[in-house]
């Protein structure tokens, strides 16, 4: 077990981490100090601040969920209008055949 601390808004925060897990925490915390920043969120209390950075990045992950299942969705989409082309392809080339 390792400690890593994490400067976010201002303050210094050690946590706990696996052996080797240091570097992703390190970039984690550089993450959740970036947002804190740009929400000029630094300088509140603590728990003021990590819950107002929280709440953020809980909306990106949404909106990147929401912008996978559309994409998902247009994959879907693509993928029915390929099969459709094949069956288009299939029959024109049946009444070709029986011309």
């Amino acid at each position: 077990m390792s400690n890593v601390t994490l400067s976010i808004g201002g303050r210094d925060f050690r946590v706990g981490c696996r052996d080797g897990q240091e570097d992703q925490i390190r970039k984690l915390g550089t993450l959740i100090d970036d947002v804190v920043r740009d929400a000029n969120v630094t300088g509140r209390a603590p728990a003021e601040m990590l819950l107002f950075a929280s709440l953020l990045l809980a909306d990106q992950v949404k909106d990147g969920k929401q912008a996978a299942s559309a994409g998902a969705d247009a994959g879907a989409s693509l993928d029915q209008i390929a099969d459709r082309l094949e069956s288009l392809a299939s029959q024109l080339e049946q009444a070709d055949s029986n011309t």
